[in-house]
């Protein structure tokens, strides 16, 4: 018998029989991650490597008893979780495909102007490396309450992949239990202007435009913007983005919150002694709006570094009886390190270029605490905020839903709602998230619009604190099929880059890791159309094939 022969045959008898095995495992090759987390609502997002009849998240406090289906088909879903309670732990996992997925838990956020809030912080940590997941594994070790992402999310380019390979998968625990809030770096911009940086997360939509370039919310006591500053330098064509109209929405943004603390976040440092230096055109064009509103912290990345500046007002540093605003450099989250070449300036309190960390916030009352934590667990840098809070606002009694009849549609989609408040005669007013409004406690409106909006109830009843809910209605544009129907032309599993709604381009070896396959019983689920079903009729050939070599050799 020829020994080369047998064990040819025997090699790719085992990677067959592997690729059967392995096959079932492989449908949901992206762990479940969370986005757009508030106080009572909470989005978990994934992907499939084929389309399924089914997939649905089931939810609870404790044991998921719950259940929210998606009603997406094809291989982008995301499902958006609502009348959830404020400041409670969710276990929750997601069944699609004939797989569920391990169970994992997070908490939503507090009700807002609870006066405690726990967040991190770091840009520049997209490369899919060994830095990056240690400083994401230092991060869930701490258990901060939301990540704030400071740009640079998925390097080189931004592209599908990148986002696939050098955030989700590194990323996957942090990111299944810590909702991420971000902004777009440059090395986003360098495909389609951000477009998968769009694509692949769900952000607040609360700008006049309706997109995710540039937004903000509140957690607890803390209000924090986001801003898009490549934008801000020119980077975006203006039909996706322009400074004024950035501005114009910091501007009232800022002057309408009613939290006594304000943080900014982007990418581009308007104060910086790096590599890159301070970007002047965000210090002159937003430096004002900061100090005229009374922003405390502005978080950036993009030097791949640490720095904290003194408080700055203008373009120097604020004197001892002017209120200044400190900006702080955060760019060590994973990318290679860059030596300072440059002596310390006067403004600069701190700066470091030898450690990966990031950055651990704790907001209690009036202070405001900050450490740089390294991947070693040690402090390189800590700082406190202090500022004097009026007295505790009298706390909200009793509950408040909301229903909404049709959570999605078709511009111009028309939806119903209604609140049910435990409060008797309690005055019911609506905020639709478009700018438009209306009282009582049922409703009608037209979302003339594409977008995502988020829709605010408020219950108040004289003598009592108001009471606030809110819902998520989407709305995609006309012609274009509304979420939860089938796509006529699904495509192949990696679309062609001009594909609009693209699948994230997967390695070659997908890996799903902490995912556990089961018997699927829904049509279309399980592996029947996965990457690994390509191998088995040509793997049988082959295996046939030397078979009958071996016979004629005999």
């Amino acid at each position: 018998m020829d020994r080369t022969k047998s064990l040819s045959l025997a090699a790719l008898a085992a990677l067959l029989a592997a690729c059967l095995a392995s096959c079932e495992a492989i449908a949901l090759p992206r762990d479940p991650y969370l986005q757009r987390v508030g106080p009572d609502t909470a989005t978990v997002a994934f992907r499939l490597t084929a389309n399924c009849a089914a997939s649905e998240v089931r939810y609870g406090v404790g044991t998921p008893t719950q259940t929210a289906r998606s009603t997406d088909t094809a291989r982008i879903h995301a499902v958006v979780l609502t009348g959830l309670s404020p400041a409670t732990t969710y276990t929750y996992s997601v069944e699609a495909c004939g797989e569920t997925t391990p169970a994992k838990t997070f908490t939503t956020a507090p009700v807002p102007g609870t006066r405690h809030v726990h967040f991190a912080a770091v840009g520049d940590f997209g490369t899919g490396g060994s830095d990056q997941k240690q400083v994401a594994a230092a991060m869930l070790a701490n258990k901060p309450e939301l990540f704030v992402a400071l740009g640079d999310n998925a390097y080189s380019s931004g592209t599908e992949a990148e986002f696939q390979n050098n955030l989700f998968t590194p990323m996957a625990a942090l990111l299944a239990q810590v909702p991420m809030f971000a902004t777009p770096g440059n090395h986003e911009y360098v495909t389609k202007e951000a477009q998968p940086y769009l694509d692949n997360l769900y952000l607040p939509t609360n700008n006049p435009a309706g997109s995710e370039r540039y937004y903000s919310f509140d957690w607890g006591h803390v209000h924090f913007v986001s801003i898009d500053s490549n934008c801000a330098i020119g980077l975006a064509s203006a039909s996706k983005c322009t400074l004024d109209a950035q501005k114009a929405f910091v501007e009232k943004d800022l002057a309408s919150t009613t939290q006594p603390w304000k943080i900014a976040f982007f990418h581009h440092p308007p104060w910086s002694s790096g590599e890159h230096g301070s970007q002047l055109t965000l210090r002159r064009q937003f430096g004002p709006l900061f100090e005229k509103y009374g922003v405390d912290l502005v978080l950036t990345g993009h030097d791949h570094d640490y720095e904290r500046s003194k408080p700055m007002l203008g373009d120097a540093e604020a004197g001892k009886n002017e209120q200044g605003v400190p900006y702080l450099v955060v760019g060590g989250g994973g990318a290679t390190l860059r030596t300072f070449t440059t002596s310390r300036p006067s403004w600069s309190v701190v700066r470091d270029d030898a450690a990966h960390g990031f950055l651990d916030v704790n907001v209690v009352g009036g202070t405001l605490t900050a450490k740089l934590v390294k991947t070693d667990g040690g402090i390189l840098d800590t700082f406190t905020l202090d500022k004097q809070l009026p007295a505790q606002p009298e706390q909200p009694q009793g509950t408040l839903n909301v229903a909404v009849d049709s959570a999605n549609g078709t511009a111009p989609h028309t939806a119903s709602f209604t609140a049910t408040a435990s409060q008797a005669n309690a005055t019911v007013t609506w905020d639709f998230g478009d700018g438009a409004t209306a009282q009582g406690p049922q409703a009608q409106h037209v979302f003339a619009q594409a977008g995502t909006y988020t829709v605010t109830t408020t219950a108040t009843v004289q003598g009592a604190s108001p009471l606030t809910a809110t819902t998520v209605v989407t709305v995609t544009a006309s012609g274009t099929p509304a979420p939860g129907t089938p796509d006529p032309d699904p495509g192949p599993p990696n679309p062609a880059p001009s594909d609009p709604s693209p699948s994230p381009e997967l390695p070659s070896t997908p890996a799903t890791p902490g995912v556990t396959p089961v018997e699927s019983s829904t049509p279309g689920g399980g592996c029947a159309a996965g990457p690994s079903v390509a191998l088995i009729p040509a793997g049988a050939a082959l295996v046939a094939g030397l078979a009958r070599r071996r016979r004629r050799s005999r």
